[in-house]
């Protein structure tokens, strides 16, 4: 799955791996893609009523990557959304990037969490 900035060429693309009740997406840009940032959220019950949830995140970045804003988004908007534990990975390298092209990737990083949760809700059984 992926999205596209035709304005500038930039692209994001994800693959997803279920396994089991559990989520795995791998999220790649730019050159090179790589592992930057790893966020495993986890969703817990937040009412008696079961609806609801509460998401608890942890975060490993490899230092000097940026990619968390995009990882963390993306699983802790599927935690929250669809209530399954999920992991992601993001990786974006992209030589010489300005401010602007880091704001088109955080761009991308919100379409295609939007894209990935529609895609897990349909898909889920």
């Amino acid at each position: 799955m992926q999205v596209d900035d035709p304005s500038t060429g930039r692209r994001l693309t994800a693959w997803i791996h279920e396994a089991g009740d559990d989520v795995v997406v791998v999220i790649g840009g730019g050159d090179r893609p790589h592992v930057g940032c790893v966020v495993l959220a986890v969703a817990a019950r937040v009412r008696d009523d079961g609806s609801g949830f509460s998401v608890s995140s942890s975060v490993l970045t490899i230092p000097p990557h940026k990619e968390e804003p995009i990882a963390r988004g993306v699983a802790t908007r599927i935690a929250e959304t669809l209530g399954r534990v999920t992991v992601v990975t993001a990786g974006v390298h992209d030589d010489g990037i300005d401010s602007e092209g880091i704001a088109t990737y955080l761009h991308l990083g919100k379409k295609l969490t939007e894209k990935l949760v529609e895609h897990l809700a349909e898909n889920s059984g």
